[in-house]
């Protein structure tokens, strides 16, 4: 059908119109054509790109730790040296590591970019962070992702709050999402919404204990199927639904190591391979028991501002399971 007044019915006129039918390839299967190849539905898939913050002028600015949350005050010089040995392991086993710039001078803990998005297998979701010490770092997450060509597919806004870590994947279908302090039921409900618009089909809620932030200190995915958990502050229908879809429950109960020097809080390169902090012995033993290849870096300065390798580390690509 060309409308031409030969089949148009109206003789001498030339009407074309509306009169054709859209391409059915959905956001997933055409995302790499037109915006990059992003994409994240697991912890521990081979990485491929992160998104980071390196300490800037903001943490030299910093004289109210205890404003920011943290445990002391952070020299910035220290902090640079360990964020980019951290990077420097990433880029050499082949992640492309891009970084955020810009931030405000009073928003030192805008290295934690975990926090600022939730990255899925169609684009990002802009998070909103629950301290108004940290209101506003998002608009700068928001911008990098702009320039890379990552789509931003949800900002969470109204009275939502949300930020990153409190979600985990678990395969493309399954997501673990935590509440708290730092995620209410409409940041939540809002998540959840895109969420299941993209596929994800198996929400497991979880309630993160009071005096405590994130998932990622209290679990975290080091291999297919396999979790450690801080058994004392995760849920018995948490680990049930877990040992239902296959996982195997790894425990960790070494209490100094996981909430003092956040043993649990690293970053799988790929399946079997983590990168985690220095100078916890014990939790790498655990891991290594399971079969994991543990590399260490040192960052005890970061440490300060109660984050670690999973807390600065935004995740842009990875490799599908």
């Amino acid at each position: 059908m060309n409308g031409t007044a030969g089949n148009s019915g109206f003789p001498g006129l030339n009407i074309n119109g509306e009169r054709w039918f859209p391409s059915m390839r959905n956001f997933e299967e055409s995302i790499a054509d037109y915006w990059g190849d992003w994409y994240c539905d697991s912890e521990c898939g081979k990485l491929r790109a992160v998104l980071m913050h390196r300490p800037g002028p903001e943490m030299d600015a910093t004289t109210d730790p205890s404003a920011m949350r943290f445990k002391g005050r952070i020299d910035g010089d220290a902090a640079r040296r360990e964020h980019d040995k951290v990077a420097e392991i990433y880029k050499s086993h082949g992640v492309d590591v891009h970084y955020i710039d810009g931030y405000r001078l009073d928003r030192p803990n805008a290295l934690f970019t975990r926090d600022q998005i939730l990255n899925t297998p169609e684009g990002a979701i802009v998070c909103r962070p629950a301290m108004e010490a940290r209101r506003g770092e998002e608009r700068f997450a928001a911008e990098a992702l702009a320039k890379l060509g990552v789509p931003v597919i949800a900002t969470i806004h109204g009275e939502g709050i949300f930020e990153g870590a409190c979600a985990m994947w678990l395969d493309r279908r399954s997501i673990i999402i935590g509440s708290g302090c730092r995620a209410n039921r409409e940041g939540i409900e809002q998540v959840e919404w895109v969420l299941k618009g993209v596929g994800v089909e198996n929400i497991i809620h979880f309630q993160i204990p009071y005096g405590h932030a994130h998932l990622d200190g209290l679990m975290n995915i080091p291999d297919r199927k396999k979790i450690i958990v801080f058994p004392w502050q995760v849920s018995y229908d948490l680990c049930r639904n877990l040992m239902d879809m296959g996982f195997r429950i790894i425990e960790n109960p070494v209490v100094k190591e996981v909430k003092e020097t956040f043993s649990i809080n690293f970053v799988a390169l790929e399946p079997g391979k983590i990168v985690m902090p220095s100078g916890n012995p014990e939790t790498r033993k655990i891991l290594e028991n399971e079969g994991i290849e543990c590399m260490e870096a040192e960052i005890p300065e970061i440490i300060k501002g109660w984050g670690a390798m999973h807390c600065m580390t935004a995740f842009l690509k990875r490799d599908p399971l």
